[in-house]
């Protein structure tokens, strides 16, 4: 538990959506290892090349974005208080799941908003924030470059980062960055190449503490079930 760089706290699926995901990335955050990637037709790059920002992170969605630890805390105590929390929390159905292209990216996102879901990250990222560290001055310039709205900067210097409460998106990132003719092309074969997994109901039943290791990728420390 101890030893990563950061720690934040992601949704991370199980079953056969979380195989085909970590697949599809080539890497497995649950085994902490690499994975071959699998043959997709109709693709606009080699998946490896598609992959290569989103590999690191592992397939997930993000709840608490990682951070690095507050002066005072550690990881033990990060993982009792997030036990604690999950204690309280009942499982959330999700909405079905689609594959969509998210401006120049491709991602699995719920067909539509869900309160439930959007309440469950927005406790999430309160409760959690004693243990965050705040942000040094290079990590705001680099989210200031995405050109923040008034509110996304306040929430980035109230809770280290802009895209929670009201800005919050849930999303299973599939690609990096492409050009809007590859992200079109890469969110049909991959919608395709998902479909099989995306028929079943899903349920968030679990919220995941997670680490970053010193190359940079991130490992499932550990799996906390919703039981409130």
């Amino acid at each position: 538990m101890n030893g990563f760089r950061r720690y934040g706290v992601y949704a991370v699926p199980e079953g056969d959506l979380y195989a085909a995901g970590a697949a599809w990335l080539g890497w497995d955050s649950v085994s902490g290892t690499r994975l071959p990637h699998p043959t997709v037709a109709g693709l606009p790059q080699a998946a490896e090349e598609m992959t290569a920002t989103p590999r690191k992170y592992g397939f997930h969605g993000t709840i608490k974005p990682p951070f690095f630890l507050a002066g005072g805390t550690d990881a033990a105590a990060l993982d009792a208080a997030m036990a604690g929390f999950c204690a309280t929390q009942p499982p959330v159905p999700l909405p079905p799941l689609v594959v969509k292209r998210l401006g120049g990216f491709v991602a699995i996102v719920p067909d539509r908003p869900d309160p439930g879901l959007a309440a469950l990250a927005a406790a999430t990222v309160e409760a959690l924030d004693p243990f965050r560290a705040p942000p040094s001055d290079a990590e705001l310039a680099r989210r200031r470059k995405a050109v923040l709205s008034d509110r996304q900067e306040a929430l980035l210097l109230q809770w280290g980062y802009p895209y929670v409460k009201e800005e919050f998106r849930f999303h299973l990132t599939l690609t990096g960055r492409l050009s809007m003719s590859e992200a079109e092309a890469a969110q049909t074969a991959l919608a395709a190449h998902f479909a099989p997994v995306l028929d079943a109901p899903v349920t968030l039943d679990s919220l995941c503490l997670i680490g970053e290791d010193d190359d940079g990728r991130f490992h499932l420390i550990h799996r906390h079930t919703l039981s409130g």
